[in-house]
């Protein structure tokens, strides 16, 4: 665990309460893959989150489309009004990235239908990772080829009225780290490209947490908080390892020191698939979801 630097240092990294408490996060989003074991619809899922306490929320693009199919987005969309939940940004799939033209003329429409559905949510951003290329034996895709790819979803997203914020998956074949995304975001020149970040998968892909220094205000508008064990090894390690902000081996002083430093804000969305945390009822996972971030921002 030690070869890839300071981010991949064994055993646990403690917190600092100070560092926690100086810097200027604070607004607490869920990603209901967190919840994903109760298999809530999407009415139920924003119940939840204001009960217990979240000030946002990512929803999923297929739970959002099953919500339009039954007419209820108008109803959600009023939950949240009146509950202060703000809806931040849609977890969707689309294959906006394929190398094969057809293929990726598809996936551009996918991702056309998702932004329609989370405009009428009023959400700024939707999730644009790398999906279809992060199987192992998936093609590999040069990361040069990412650029004019991403620029053409967020001049999609232009006319759409919701951004594409470039998501890297650190076990992915493709796009794994954040040096990736940097890079890809940077050469496309538009001005709101923008990285969606991830502690678990900085970890999983070998990122270094020193990375994030090179990101903006409004280029990381949404941080996944999560954590993650010293075992199994980090090459091993899958979603559902991932663990509560505190319980693992996350270098939040780093982090918290990072975000600090450069006046960063961005949402901390609470994203695990732990299937150990789907135990009690929906209520009680996400008021400890909650606790767990609140106790690493301010012990």
């Amino acid at each position: 665990m030690a070869a890839g630097g300071g981010l991949l240092a064994a055993g646990c990294l403690s917190t600092d309460a100070q560092s926690a408490q100086r810097c200027s996060c604070g607004r607490f989003a869920l990603n209901p893959a967190t919840i994903r074991g109760y298999k809530l619809e999407l009415r139920d899922q924003v119940k939840w989150a204001i009960a217990a306490g979240y000030d946002g929320i990512e929803p999923w693009l297929a739970d959002v489309q099953k919500a339009k199919d039954r007419g209820e987005l108008g109803d959600i969309r009023k939950m949240c009004a009146d509950g202060n939940l703000k809806i931040v940004d849609g977890i969707g799939f689309a294959h906006w990235s394929l190398p094969d033209d057809a293929a990726r003329a598809k996936g551009m429409e996918e991702m056309k239908r998702d932004m329609a559905l989370m405009a009428e949510l009023d959400c700024p951003y939707i999730a644009a990772p790398p999906f279809g290329l992060q199987k192992p034996g998936s093609p590999h895709v040069p990361i040069a080829d990412f650029i004019p790819r991403y620029r053409a979803v967020l001049e999609l997203g232009d006319k759409m009225g919701v951004t594409p914020v470039l998501e890297f998956w650190g076990h992915s074949a493709n796009l794994s780290r954040l040096n990736e995304a940097l890079f890809v975001a940077s050469a496309s020149g538009h001005p709101k490209a923008a990285v969606l970040a991830d502690v678990y998968h900085m970890y999983r892909g070998g990122s270094e947490y020193e990375g994030l220094r090179f990101l903006s205000p409004s280029t990381l508008p949404i941080l996944h908080m999560n954590d993650f064990p010293a075992q199994p090894a980090r090459e091993k390690m899958t979603d559902a390892d991932r663990v509560w902000p505190g319980d693992g081996c996350a270098d939040w002083k780093q982090i918290f020191g990072i975000l600090r430093a450069g006046n960063l804000n961005p949402w901390l969305s609470l994203e695990l698939f732990n299937p150990a945390y789907w135990k009690t009822t929906p209520l009680e996972t996400l008021k400890t979801g909650l606790a767990k971030m609140r106790a690493v921002l301010s012990a």
